[in-house]
């Protein structure tokens, strides 16, 4: 994905015992009415159950995101048409963002793009832009792979100057 955040700073680390805990120091004796002491806590929950671990394993399908499920429809989409286009696709940057940006392109209606091709210039290469969420609005979990399908060569065929059924001839099944 082509999202960039910057993180906010991290708080102190606190002090570690030995044994892998984290040290409380209490206030002084005088001030609580007991002795004063370090105390090593165990990381649990407030009901003593310790700490929850994954519902799945990762190794599962299951356990990844729809970002990621997205990410792989379109890298699927982009290996079938290297595999017939890949001399002319060599330089070209394939990418995911979540909405498209809120100024659209002076060429662009006010329909909402499901993809957009940046041309190269003299410093970057050509770019095609997949948007996942105007595209999971508008498939069903079944077709989406079509959709994003569809979109991708869509982008490329505007890229290569060809119609979309000379750069995949399944196009208009699709």
């Amino acid at each position: 994905m082509l999202t960039a955040r910057t993180l906010p700073a991290a708080p102190p680390a606190a002090p570690q015992e030995p044994g892998g805990g984290v040290a409380v120091s209490y206030p002084p004796a005088v001030a609580r009415g007991r002795p004063s002491r370090t105390r090593t806590t165990k990381r649990r929950d407030r009901h003593g159950r310790g700490l929850r671990g994954p519902l799945l394993p990762s190794s599962l399908p299951a356990a990844r995101t729809r970002a990621e499920r997205f990410d792989d429809l379109v890298l699927d989409a982009v290996d079938l048409l290297e595999r017939r286009w890949a001399q002319e696709l060599a330089g070209v940057e394939f990418a995911v963002e979540d909405v498209p940006p809120s100024d659209p392109a002076p060429w662009e209606d006010d329909a909402v793009p499901l993809g957009r091709l940046f041309p190269a210039d003299g410093t970057s290469p050509a770019r095609v832009v997949v948007y996942r969420r105007p595209v999971e609005t508008r498939a069903d979990e079944e077709d989406l792979d079509d959709l994003v399908a569809e979109v991708v060569i869509q982008q490329v065929a505007h890229l290569l100057e060809l119609p979309p059924d000379d750069v995949d001839p399944r196009y208009p099944e699709e």
